[in-house]
């Protein structure tokens, strides 16, 4: 088992239940292969729900993809939520700009240990889903053309 990631602790224990929504929120980017191109979807979860909180897909993981979702969601969001927002150790949850969005919204990091998907077992589970369905699917049209929906149905 990895160490505990010098950015954040793993704060959920392996706790992947919620007793309210917006109060535990699991992130990943996840790259996945559709009509032989590299995708990657970067997507929250609450586990509360188990809901789809947002998600966005590009050819290419760039910081991008992670701040501009957040700041769209966040604005939903009243500030002192008490809200975990819980990740793998990719290099997008260890930027600056990243962990800044965190802080101001009082949103506490966690984040899973080094080589350890257990940690973040949900939207591991998620992803894992997607790329099953993804090779399943018998789909014409290039990727950039299929709705949000369609890829979440």
């Amino acid at each position: 088992m990895g160490k505990v990631g010098k950015i954040a602790p793993s704060l959920l224990k392996y706790n992947f239940h919620a007793e309210k929504p917006n109060r535990k929120w699991v992130t990943d980017v996840t790259e996945f292969s559709l009509f032989g191109e590299k995708l990657y979807i970067y997507s929250i979860l609450d586990l509360y729900s188990g809901n789809m909180i947002c998600y966005t897909i590009l050819d290419r993981p760039v910081l991008s993809m992670v701040t501009s979702m957040l700041d769209k969601d966040f604005d939903k969001l009243p500030d002192g939520m008490n809200l975990i927002l819980h990740s793998d150790q990719g290099w997008q949850y260890h930027h600056k700009q990243y962990q800044a969005m965190l802080e101001k919204k009082e949103i506490r990091r966690g984040m899973s240990r080094k080589g350890n998907c257990l940690d973040n077992a949900a939207i591991e589970n998620f992803s894992g889903l997607l790329k099953a369905s993804s090779f399943t699917c018998k789909i014409s049209s290039p990727w950039n053309t299929l709705s949000r929906n369609y890829l979440l149905t």
